[in-house]
């Protein structure tokens, strides 16, 4: 017990400490410990209260996710919280930082909560595919009322201190020591005062008819996220707390969490969580590599892309410079900057003094002379090579020795690009994705020649602008843009063969995708991939065919929401998609070009011949070393392009249908549909010994640069 839990003991009062770093754990070790705390202080006459706090800067975080598919040692999570809810002497929970899961779980357990004024407090499990198990639903409802305890837990965002004060779920806010707050606050009440106060025995904040509540949010839910599978059964859980006992409510809860545990969106949910972990970790990058401090940055380029990096950096505090060419870009890029922090204050994520701090520190130039003392430079022009060698000689002319320069570059061949510079072993590949304020990927590319500090340097920011970083290799189109073409070759091939992007779109959609293809082209632009495209087919094999619908909404003019149509149509300036009259004849001509009879498709095809394309790729992509690991990937195409988190990403829901299926369809593809589809041998030999691509190792130290054809939309 001594290792993660210990007993201090000031006047009459029992603090039991959990000391589980770095977020204490409730993992078994800690369960036990805490189950023979709380009976030694329960067995000590001379004690009247029992304190239960972190040690650290965190109260008690959840149950150890690693546990899970393990046999359950008792003492379980549950059957830790009935004993506190069962003590004969006070128990207080002194909350720091977070709360959240198991830990608030045990808080609401207890007799009386206490939190600090930053704390947070919150029940996140259906973030795993989850609900609380360990008496959540049944006792947060009792504490704060059905409508926030229904919040809480469905949506699984955490709540302030302060409004869990005003709720009812914390007793008192204090500043300072947890353990000073909690004796003062034994101490200061008389001793009658301070009683058994059992959430389990309170029942007025259930009271009244909460029928319509349940219905109105399962309709939300229903709508909104229809695809997932704990949040339904969530509500389950509380509408069990507002119909039935206590005991038997718990009861209720626990084979409703057997259920989500059970569930297929449990396992990809837990096996996102880890990914997420795990991109952190960098082979042949040693611990002891330093990182350079960055005080002070610059972003070259005031396009949206550009102003979304500058944003970036000053959300998270840093001040930039944002260079543009003259004086006019720049008034308009500022205003860009300007008009966007608009649009968060209109929608409540941000206030007007937040804003007014974060435009300050972001400095508009037209001079590259001005980033001389800057620590980092990241480029966001047009996509054009001369463009870029311009850039980066003027960038490696004024820049101090040390300063990192850095490509948000999204296709073109990043060593070249390093190659401009007398500095190569200082640029790094930071492709952010639009709009680069709002979404949290960061492909960190690494060079031939980028050296490990710039590396570590580059996954730190990437931590400090709250970004999952990926670190990838050099190809075309990296990671994430190299598996989208072969996903948006085949969502167009399927145009050419009866589909029509309503049909594509829908069915993807239905998949679980945020947006379908067709969709995000119009968004993005078709024009913006026309120049990628051109390059691709004149470094491409002369036999491969290319979809052609992309090059005639263009040649036509008809670029997406910017135009008023592409492969939908947008009327006044509207964002929402409708059937563009024009692009049946485009369509009746690419299928007369291929000699193609058109029939529509069914949903279970448009998504084999989609989705199987990105395993596919992926699959070579590992092989080749451009991503270290499968859940690398995943964490990419989660973060970044729209897959579903509780399918796990595109190499995790591969393993999940069986490597066996997904090669039989990709070989039936190869056979009807050319050498596009020409198998991944690492998918071969996975199916050949039986293994997933979840679990291949690479037999290589360290992602490592190799230049391939194929590349972004």
């Amino acid at each position: 017990m001594a290792d993660v839990v210990r007993i201090e003991q000031r006047e009459a009062i029992t603090f039991v400490i959990v000391d589980n770093p770095p977020v204490n754990a409730l993992s078994f070790p800690v369960r036990q410990g805490l189950w023979e705390a709380l009976a030694a202080a329960e067995a000590d006459l001379a004690q009247e209260a029992v304190v239960l706090v972190g040690a650290g800067a965190q109260f008690l975080s959840g149950a150890d996710i690693r546990e899970f598919g393990r046999p359950s040692q008792s003492p379980t999570l549950p059957e830790l919280a009935v004993r506190i809810a069962a003590m004969s002497k006070p128990c207080i929970a002194a909350i720091r930082g977070a709360a959240l899961g198991g830990g608030l779980e045990l808080a609401m357990a207890c007799h009386y909560r206490l939190a600090e004024q930053g704390a947070r407090l919150g029940l996140p499990e259906v973030t795993l595919g989850l609900l609380p198990g360990a008496g959540g639903t049944q006792r947060l409802p009792r504490l704060v009322g059905v409508p926030l305890a229904l919040e809480m837990i469905v949506h699984g965002a955490p709540i302030p201190a302060p409004q869990g004060l005003e709720a009812g779920l914390v007793d008192a806010v204090f500043h300072g020591d947890a353990l000073e707050a909690a004796f003062r606050f034994v101490k200061e009440q008389p001793t009658e005062a301070l009683a058994l106060r059992r959430t389990d025995d309170r029942s007025d904040r259930l009271a009244g008819d909460h029928a319509g509540l349940f219905e109105a949010v399962r309709a939300d839910l229903a709508r909104r996220k229809p695809h997932l599978f704990a949040p339904q059964r969530a509500i389950e859980a509380v509408e069990a707390a507002t119909g039935l006992p206590m005991a038997d409510g718990l009861a209720r809860e626990k084979a409703l969490f057997a259920q989500c545990r059970a569930s297929p969106q449990s396992a990809a949910l837990i096996h996102r969580f880890f990914a997420e972990r795990t991109v952190r970790k960098i082979a042949g990058l040693s611990r002891d590599v330093t990182s350079r401090p960055v005080t002070h940055a610059a972003v070259v380029g005031g396009g949206t892309m550009g102003v979304g990096i500058a944003l970036s950096f000053a959300n998270a505090g840093i001040p930039v410079k944002l260079v543009e060419v003259d004086k006019a870009a720049l008034g308009r890029a500022l205003q860009r900057a300007q008009n966007t922090y608009a649009a968060s204050v209109r929608h409540g994520s941000l206030d007007a003094e937040s804003v007014e701090r974060r435009m300050a520190l972001i400095e508009g130039v037209t001079d590259y002379a001005a980033l001389a003392d800057v620590d980092l430079v990241v480029e966001a022009v047009f996509e054009d090579v001369e463009v870029k060698r311009q850039v980066f000689q003027r960038l490696d002319a004024v820049c101090r020795p040390g300063a990192i320069l850095a490509t948000n570059t999204s296709s073109l061949n990043f060593d070249e690009i390093a190659a401009f510079t007398r500095r190569p072993e200082a640029v790094v590949g930071l492709h952010f994705f639009a709009p680069a304020n709002v979404m949290p990927l960061l492909e960190v590319v690494r060079g031939a020649r980028t050296s490990d500090d710039t590396l570590a340097t580059a996954m730190a920011l990437g931590r400090r602008l709250k970004k999952t970083a990926v670190v990838v290799g050099v190809c075309d189109g990296f990671v994430g843009n190299r598996m989208l073409f072969q996903y948006g070759r085949e969502a167009e091939f399927l145009l050419e063969e009866g589909a029509t992007p309503q049909q594509v779109d829908d069915a993807l959609r239905r998949f679980g995708m945020a947006m379908g293809p067709f969709a995000v082209r119009d968004l993005s632009g078709l024009d913006v991939g026309l120049a990628i495209r051109r390059r691709q087919r004149a470094h491409a094999p002369a036999h491969l065919r290319w979809p052609t619908i992309s090059d005639r909404l263009c040649a036509a003019g008809m670029f997406g929401q910017k135009t008023g149509a592409g492969y939908y149509r947008y009327e006044g300036g509207s964002r929402t998609p409708q059937e563009n009259p024009d692009l049946l004849p485009m369509l009746e001509a690419a299928s007369q070009d291929r000699g193609i009879e058109r029939r529509l498709p069914d949903e279970a095809l448009i998504i084999e011949r989609t989705i199987f394309a990105l395993i596919n790729e992926g699959a070579k992509i590992l092989e080749e070393g451009i991503a270290q690991r499968a859940s690398d990937i995943d964490a990419i195409f989660i973060n970044g392009y729209g897959f579903p988190a509780w399918r796990g990403g595109p190499m995790f829901y591969a393993d999940q249908l069986g490597l066996d299926r997904v090669l039989e369809r990709i070989r039936a593809f190869h056979a009807e549909h050319g050498d596009w589809w020409a198998p991944a041998p690492l998918l071969e030999r996975a199916v050949a010994g039986g293994g997933t691509l979840t679990d291949w190792q690479p037999d290589r130290p360290a992602v490592v640069p190799k230049p391939l054809v194929g590349a972004s939309l």
